[in-house]
């Protein structure tokens, strides 16, 4: 992440048809950041946990979408997502680098998935079912 402080957005647009936010800062570029984004990469401990390999990988974020955003101080936004979560804390520096370096994370959290067997649509906490087996027994 950067090491400079960010100026807090000129704008902060919530699209809730396209799951988007959209960040507008003072050096006029803009910033799409989709709500799933956001959700797999909360700062939040429940996400990131409390130290290196901790992290929890999200799932079934797809759809999410941010029900209310409230301002922390003048350094921050907290969004509340449709799960329920709403303990991170999304500061001015987190929020461009998200904006900044998307691809990039994109990239990363769809190799997690991969390596971990997931993806972006199964309903966390459900492992994957073993495959169903069948015999045969006769009765006689």
């Amino acid at each position: 992440m950067t090491s400079a402080p960010i100026s807090p957005p000129r704008s902060i647009v919530l699209h809730g048809k396209s799951r988007v936010l959209e960040l507008t800062w003072p050096d006029g570029t803009v910033h799409r950041l989709p709500f799933e984004l956001m959700r797999v990469y909360s700062p939040s401990a429940e996400v990131q946990g409390h130290g290196p390999g901790q992290e929890v990988l999200q799932t079934g974020k797809r759809e999410i979408q941010i029900t209310a955003l409230a301002s922390v101080g003048t350094y921050a936004v907290q969004p509340t997502f449709s799960d329920g979560h709403d303990s991170g804390l999304f500061t001015w520096e987190y929020l461009h680098y998200l904006g900044s370096q998307q691809e990039q994370l994109w990239r990363e959290y769809e190799a997690r998935l991969a390596e971990a067997g997931l993806d972006r649509d199964r309903p966390m906490g459900r492992a994957v079912p073993p495959p169903k087996t069948f015999s045969a027994r006769r009765k006689n």
